[in-house]
């Protein structure tokens, strides 16, 4: 099953604004997603660039979404764990939550938001790297989704 992801900061394929990344504000995007399949515990959200000079650089790592949630609003707050008991991981940036796009100058890099509905809740501790929570994801995922948006320094 195929999940909806959308933002209403921009559109598949389109650029992010400026406010969303190091030459702005450096918030997240507001995010909507469509309701997973039945048996969903938890969602978990990876935003990377497949196209950083050093490979795939890592933007935001957010686990253990309450299986009711549907949205995220912009700004989500930069610590380890959130309200609703969503837990933030660690960025290439070597920090938690959020880190907007940041290429060196050229052509424009991709940005993936990826969403899993996962079959548990992926309670666990903060911090966790993506490379972590890919690895614990393994066998959990009952659906997913894609957002890309691109963006160039100028």
């Amino acid at each position: 099953m195929a999940l909806e992801i959308k933002s209403s900061a921009f559109s598949q394929g389109q650029p992010i604004p400026a406010k969303y990344t190091c030459d702005g504000d450096d918030v997240s995007p507001a995010l909507t997603w469509s309701t997973g399949p039945q048996g969903t515990g938890s969602y978990a959200i990876i935003c990377d660039d497949p196209d950083a000079p050093a490979g795939t650089w890592t933007h935001w790592v957010i686990y253990a979404i309450p299986a009711g949630t549907t949205s995220l609003p912009e700004a989500v707050p930069k610590s380890d764990t959130l309200a609703s008991g969503a837990l933030q991981g660690k960025t290439s940036f070597n920090r938690i939550g959020y880190g907007g796009p940041c290429p060196p100058p050229g052509n424009p890099h991709r940005y993936f938001f990826r969403l899993y509905a996962l079959d548990i809740d992926m309670k666990s501790e903060p911090g966790m790297t993506s490379s972590q929570l890919n690895a614990k994801m393994k066998g959990h995922i009952l659906a997913q989704g894609q957002l890309m948006g691109t963006y160039k320094r100028k």
